[in-house]
């Protein structure tokens, strides 16, 4: 069951890796991409903490809501929406429902309208996928999150920037998927699965 304290703490683990991994996220996405994703997100991550220091949270609707509004407005590129419209549509989810299969399942649907990308286009949604399948069953690990980032160094990228390559976006791990890899090992550290 996802608590607010559990979730707080899963963000608050997802900012500082995002930030501990700010060079290398780059790194990442200049080989593909623009060279900010790391720069991007780590502002948004900085923002989020602010926010999240001095706000009281109570349940989980208004937590992701802050959190989902404050990336779509302090990020830039791609990730600010996409990752923004995840946490808002889960957000909209927690009113009714504390089950992590549902709310990630309302992220994933939001980044896959919003970004139009299906599995195996070398997006974020091929982190995410696999990941929300584990968690459904429950056998998600920390082994899972990287065979799957690992899987999208052999993908053509299909979809955004990275398309403009063609051919030559195969050999790079996705930094949405790597950056997703950081959501969901946090998650796990965070102990947001546990019963």
């Amino acid at each position: 069951m996802a608590t607010p304290e559990k979730v707080s703490h899963w963000i608050e683990a997802f900012g500082q890796k995002i930030t501990d991994n700010k060079a290398y996220l780059n790194e990442l996405d200049t080989a593909i991409g623009d060279g900010d994703h790391g720069s991007n997100l780590t502002r948004g991550a900085a923002a989020i903490k602010e926010k999240m220091l001095e706000t009281e949270y109570d349940n989980l609707s208004d937590l992701f809501k802050d959190v989902g509004m404050t990336l779509v407005s302090k990020v830039g590129g791609a990730s600010g929406p996409l990752y923004g419209t995840a946490f808002i549509e889960m957000a909209k989810t927690a009113k009714n429902s504390q089950d992590i299969n549902e709310l990630l399942q309302a992220g994933l649907d939001g980044i896959q309208k919003r970004g139009k990308a299906e599995a195996g286009e070398k997006t974020m949604v091929d982190e995410w996928i696999p990941v929300i399948e584990a968690v459904k069953s429950g056998s998600l690990s920390n082994e899972l999150i990287a065979e799957s980032l690992q899987k999208t160094k052999d993908m053509k990228a299909t979809k955004g920037r990275a398309s403009y390559l063609g051919e030559r976006s195969i050999g790079h791990i996705d930094p949405g998927a790597q950056s997703s890899a950081y959501l969901f090992e946090t998650m796990l550290e965070a102990g947001v699965l546990d019963e």
